[in-house]
C-alpha cells in the first residue's frame, strides 16, 4: 500500500522506511571523505585545484540524495484498477443468458493481441486490478499496483520504477556509481600524497590515514554492485527494454518491438516530457458506486479476500438482474390466489437452503464456477416453478433474491 505525504504531494511505496538505510550508506561515507581525506588532499595539492576536490564531492553527494527523492517519492506510473470487472466482447463472453448476460471476471480471456510498430503483443488481464494491462504494464507484488512500463520494483529507493521515475533511477545509480569512483580515487590520491611526503609505505601511509584505508575498501566493493547496475541499466536504454522485459523476451526468444535504435531510444527515455499521474492523488474520494467505495475503505487486502469480494459482487449483481428478468416477464400473468403465492415462496425458500454453502477461498477458479452454476439452477428452478402457478408480478423482489 502506498504512503503519502505532503497532501498526496509525494507518493512512496509501502517499503519507504528503506530510504534512511540508503542515506546513511551515501552519507556517511561521504562525510568521512569530506571531513577526513578532502581537505587533506586540498591542503596537499593547494589552491585552485584542491579547492574543487571537496566541493565536487558534496555537490555530487546532494545531486544523489535530490535524485534518490525524485525517484521513490514520484508516481512510477500507477494505473487506475476498476471497480468492476469490463464488460467482454460478444467473442469473449461465455455467460449464462440467466445469469443475465454478464461475464464475471474469470470467463474474460486471460490475453489480448495488440499490434506495436508492426507487431503482435500480447496483453494480459489483471484479476487485482480487473483491468486489461497496456503494453510494458505489470503487475508490482509489492505495490500491489499495475504500473505504467514496469521496470522492477527497488528495495533500496522503496518504490517501484516505472514510466514516471525510470530517468531519475538512472540518474541516482550513475551518479552514485560517480561518487564511488571519486571517492575511491581520490582516497588513494591522499595515501599516495602522504607516502611521498613523510617517505613511507602504504602500510605507513594507511595507518597515518585510517579512513582512506576504509574508504577504498568500502567503494571498492559498492562500485562493483552499483557500476555494474549503470552498465546493465545503459544497455536497457539504448535497446529501449525493461529489466522486465529483458528476462521475458531473452526467455522466450521474442524480438523486441520498442526499439527504435540507439538514439531514439535515448531521447525518448531522457528527453521526451514525462507523462502526467492517471489518478489525481490529491481528490477527494467519494464514489457514487458501492463496489468502488468498498475497494477504498475496505483498505489492502489480501489475493483471495478479493477474489471473494469481486466474485460476490459479480454474483450478486447477475442473480439480481436475473429475477429482475424474471419479475418483469411475470407481469404477463395474473394473480391465481394468495395461497399459491405462499407456495411459491415457501417452494423457493426451501430450495435455495438446499444448496451447501462453498467457501470461495478453497479454490477462487473451481469452487466460483461451482457457486455460478448452482445460482443459474436455483434461478431457472425458480422460473418453472413461477410459471407452474403463475407468480404476481408485485411479490417483493428484495424478498427474492435474500432468500436465493
Amino acid at each position: 500500500m502506498q504512503r503519502f505525504l505532503c497532501g498526496g504531494r509525494l507518493i512512496f511505496g509501502p517499503d519507504a522506511s528503506s530510504i534512511v538505510l540508503t542515506v546513511a550508506l551515501i552519507m556517511t561515507p561521504l562525510a568521512l571523505f569530506v571531513a577526513f581525506v578532502s581537505f587533506r588532499v586540498a591542503d596537499l595539492i593547494g589552491k585552485p585545484l584542491g579547492t574543487a576536490v571537496p566541493a565536487t564531492a558534496m555537490a555530487v553527494g546532494v545531486f544523489d540524495v535530490v535524485v534518490l527523492v525524485l525517484t521513490s517519492g514520484r508516481d512510477p506510473g500507477i494505473i487506475a484498477r476498476n471497480a468492476r470487472p469490463p464488460e467482454p466482447d460478444d467473442a469473449d463472453s461465455t455467460a449464462s443468458p440467466a445469469a443475465g448476460g454478464r461475464a464475471p471476471s474469470w470467463s474474460l480471456p486471460p490475453t489480448r493481441d495488440v499490434y506495436v510498430n508492426g507487431m503482435v503483443v500480447k496483453v494480459k488481464y489483471c484479476h487485482t486490478c480487473m483491468l486489461y494491462r497496456p503494453p510494458r504494464c505489470s503487475h508490482c507484488s509489492v505495490c500491489n499496483n499495475c504500473v505504467d512500463r514496469f521496470d522492477h520494483h527497488c528495495p533500496w529507493v522503496g518504490q517501484c520504477i516505472g514510466r514516471r521515475n525510470y530517468r531519475f533511477f538512472f540518474m541516482f545509480i550513475s551518479s552514485t556509481t560517480f561518487l564511488c569512483l571519486y571517492v575511491f580515487g581520490f582516497s588513494w590520491v591522499n595515501l599516495f600524497l602522504i607516502s611521498r611526503q613523510y617517505s613511507v609505505g602504504l602500510g605507513g601511509a594507511v595507518a597515518d590515514s585510517p579512513v582512506s584505508g576504509f574508504l577504498i575498501a568500502y567503494t571498492f566493493v559498492t562500485a562493483w554492485f552499483v557500476g555494474g547496475l549503470t552498465a546493465f541499466h545503459s544497455y536497457l536504454v539504448c535497446t529501449n527494454q525493461t529489466t522486465y522485459e529483458n528476462f521475458r523476451y531473452r526467455y522466450e526468444g521474442k524480438a523486441n518491438p520498442f526499439n527504435r535504435g540507439a538514439a531514439a531510444n535515448v531521447a525518448e527515455i531522457f528527453f521526451s516530457p514525462i507523462p502526467p499521474s492517471r489518478i489525481d492523488f490529491r481528490a477527494k474520494v467519494s464514489p457514487a458506486d458501492p463496489d468502488a467505495a468498498a475497494l477504498y475503505y475496505l483498505g489492502p487486502l489480501s489475493s483471495e479476500s478479493r477474489i471473494s469480494f469481486y466474485t460476490r459482487a459479480s454474483l450478486s449483481f447477475d442473480m439480481a438482474k436475473a429475477s429482475f428478468d424474471l419479475n418483469y416477464s411475470a407481469k404477463r400473468t395474473s394473480v391465481a390466489s394468495s395461497s399459491d403465492f405462499g407456495d411459491i415462496y415457501g417452494h423457493q425458500v426451501s430450495t435455495a437452503h438446499q444448496q451447501p454453502r462453498h467457501s470461495i477461498f478453497d479454490g477462487p477458479g473451481r469452487e466460483s464456477r461451482k457457486v455460478e452454476e448452482e445460482a443459474d439452477a436455483v434461478t431457472a428452478e425458480l422460473g418453472a416453478t413461477m410459471q407452474q402457478y403463475g407468480a404476481a408480478a408485485d411479490r417483493p423482489r428484495g424478498r427474492e433474491f435474500e432468500a436465493v
